[in-house]
């Protein structure tokens, strides 16, 4: 879990002792920090804000991850319940929210991803992780399921939402290494400061691998810039550049026996063809944060450039251009002696892909196949209103809308033309309530509906009869701290018509999106963190654990061809856990275990199952304060050869090429040290 959302937010909203001891600038009411007018990303302001939704939500501080190699998005989203991270190579990996895009082979989707606000997503909601460096974040917020209307996102695996420091919190610089295992190695620099109204900070880092399995090695540039200004009390306006550079190897999917008894080994086709995914892309933002009276205004624009060099099973040259804004007003004010929170806003990301697909010899282009120009339009709308009744208690009502349009420009019409257009309106409400049962503890409720149009490599247009995604959830859940303990539980239930199925069928083609039907995902969502003074060695040493389980209970409701079978693609149980010993010197030690126990399906007709696993690493290092840190990890230090993803596929046979295996024994360490 790895964090201490509740504790933070009941200690600026009902503790006004706790409020002065931070100092003046710090003491204010509730409502107050909950719209204070900044544009600055500021850990504290987003508690308050996160913890009065009534839906599973986290944020996940840098004091999480800072202290290890982090490689992979996996290393930020370890310890949330819900998320299910599955690497592939590289900085590649599957993430799912409460079963979303559990099964696809590449990209993701079902997540809508941002960075510092801005969505990463293209266009047309496909995603990847080859832009984001996961060592570059002041924190992270995670919203599960249908509780990220924030952002006007109505996905059904919610957001996740990457924070930039500013230089209001950035060290005048600092810098770290990374290097260990298989060739991997990691350098990081950064700067930020303040001088009157205007800060910065800027980050860049370069790192390479080798890669675990043969055909894995890959290389990233990344850049980040943000500049802020503050124009007057009432306004400041942030400035956000963000650039990559990064080229990949792919291995290739294998089948269940190679990837058990040769992991290390790649797909021979995928190295004849050499395949590779290559990206360069740049991304610039304006936010402006506007306070007028009791009420908050952000207005931000974006535009964000890709090209793409991706020989696969043909060679995808491509380039994709998106662009679009965003405004949410937050007005917090007492209307008839009750407090009311309401929440309007309305985002726009129209987008173009434009591609150019050749036949691929060994990764130089052959004879032109395929060329479109895709584009996509989404207009988005929400509100949402929060009324406490009580001081204690809220109800909470909100509504969505999205116009989503896709629109293929055929331009090799040697094969027939297939140009054409779809249109999608889809209307999503919620309701919910939030108890504040004590000052640091709280329970909720909601229902909610979400909505998600298919990606342009499902063939929406050609694809006969591929509808929209509909789910309904239900969710209950519990968060809060007492003493020592903290918590977050939260269970669920997802009612999905249409279900966004992406099925591998030919191990060197592309997958088939089809629409499952109705299915479910249900489930427990269950994290808990303890500091537990021990003084075992000396006065105020400590022991620390984090634990994070989540169940998936995922199956088809009376398919007419898989009957009731369970979803394949991730494990019904999972369980990530540390235990840490903390000496009050700054030095620290200790197991975690990351455990997927019992099998689980590979295909539809579950006529192939993955094997559990349990993985066990330790990992130590000295933090002196905010100065400098030096840390050293083992991973899967038994060695064991598991399957960490799968490409889904409708029924499968024990050759079918569908696995990735995990890595094997690693070790990595750093230093980082601040000025």
């Amino acid at each position: 879990m790895k964090i201490s959302y509740l504790a933070l937010a009941a200690s600026l909203i009902a503790t006004p002792a706790l409020a002065e001891s931070r100092g003046a600038d710090d003491a204010d009411t509730s409502r107050a920090n909950d719209i204070v007018v900044t544009a600055t990303p500021d850990r504290q302001q987003a508690t308050v804000m996160i913890d009065r939704i009534a839906g599973a939500v986290e944020i996940v501080p840098d004091s999480a991850f800072r202290n290890t190699p982090v490689q992979n998005i996996k290393d930020i989203l370890s310890y949330v319940p819900g998320v299910i991270v599955q690497p592939r190579m590289g900085d590649d990996a599957r993430v799912s929210v409460r079963g979303s895009g559990l099964s696809r082979a590449y990209g993701n989707r079902g997540i809508a991803m941002l960075i510092d606000g801005i969505p990463l997503n293209t266009s047309d909601g496909l995603l990847d992780f080859f832009e984001i460096d996961p060592s570059a974040y002041r924190y992270v917020e995670v919203y599960r399921g249908a509780n990220a209307l924030r952002y006007g996102s109505n996905a059904l695996g919610g957001a996740i939402n990457l924070v930039t420091p500013t230089g209001h919190d950035a060290a005048p610089l600092e810098a770290r290494i990374d290097a260990g295992s298989f060739g991997y190695v990691k350098g990081q620099a950064s700067t930020g400061g303040a001088s009157g109204d205007l800060d910065y900070f800027a980050t860049i880092s370069a790192q390479r691998i080798d890669g675990y399995r043969a055909h894995s090695n890959g290389d990233a540039l990344r850049g980040n810039l943000n500049i802020g200004y503050r124009l007057s009390p009432d306004v400041e306006t942030r400035f956000y550049v963000y650039g990559a550079s990064t080229n990949q190897h792919i291995p290739g999917e294998v089948s269940k026996a190679q990837a058990l008894n040769a992991p290390r080994s790649a797909n021979p086709v995928w190295i004849a063809q050499d395949q590779q995914c290559n990206v360069d892309s740049i991304r610039v933002a304006n936010k402006t944060t506007v306070r007028i009276g009791e009420t908050k205004v952000d207005v931000g624009v974006f535009y964000n450039h890709r090209h793409v060099d991706h020989p696969i099973y043909q060679y995808l040259d491509f380039t994709v251009d998106d662009y679009g804004g965003f405004v949410r007003a937050v007005d917090d004010r007492t209307i008839g002696g009750l407090r009311n929170r309401l929440i309007v806003g309305a985002n726009i990301q129209n987008g173009t892909i434009d591609t150019h697909q050749y036949v691929n010899v060994a990764a130089t282009k052959g004879a032109l196949t395929a060329s479109m120009v895709d584009r996509s339009k989404n207009v988005s709308a929400y509100v949402e209103d929060a009324l406490y009744v009580t001081p204690q208690v809220s109800l909470i009502a909100g509504l969505s809308y999205l116009h989503a349009s896709r629109n293929r420009r055929d331009q090799f019409l040697a094969d027939g033309d297939q140009s054409g257009r779809r249109s999608y309106d889809l209307w999503s409400p919620r309701f919910g309530v939030l108890w504040d049962v004590t000052p640091a503890t709280q329970v909720y409720a909601n229902v909610s509906r979400s909505a998600e149009v298919p990606s342009y490599d499902a063939n929406v247009i050609t694809t006969p009869n591929l509808n929209a995604q509909r789910a309904t959830t239900y969710e209950i859940g519990t968060r809060g701290r007492h003493g020592a303990i903290g918590w977050d539980v939260s269970l669920y239930r997802s009612e999905i018509r249409n279900e966004l199925q992406c099925l591998t069928t030919a191990p060197w083609a592309p997958c088939s999106i089809i629409n499952a039907g109705r299915t479910v995902h249900q489930g427990i969502e269950a994290g808990l963190d303890a500091a537990l003074p021990v003084s075992a060695f000396v006065a105020g040493d400590s022991l620390a654990l984090t634990a994070a389980y989540t169940y998936n209970d995922f199956f088809f409701d009376g398919d007419t061809t898989y009957g009731h079978n369970q979803l394949p693609g991730v494990p019904k149980h999972f369980l990530r856990a540390e235990l840490l010993y903390k000496h009050p010197a700054g030095f620290y030690a200790g197991p975690n275990v990351e455990w997927a126990p019992g099998h689980y399906f590979a295909d539809n007709a579950n006529s192939l199952t993955v094997d559990p696993y349990a993985l066990l690493n330790l990992k130590a290092g000295v933090d002196i304060g905010t100065r400098w840190s030096l840390y050293v990890e083992g991973r899967n230090l038994t060695n064991k050869t598991y399957i960490s993803t799968v490409a889904v596929a409708g029924a499968a046979t024990a050759a079918s090429e569908l696995f990735n295996p995990g890595i094997g024994r690693a070790v990595y360490g750093g230093i980082r040290f601040a000025w």
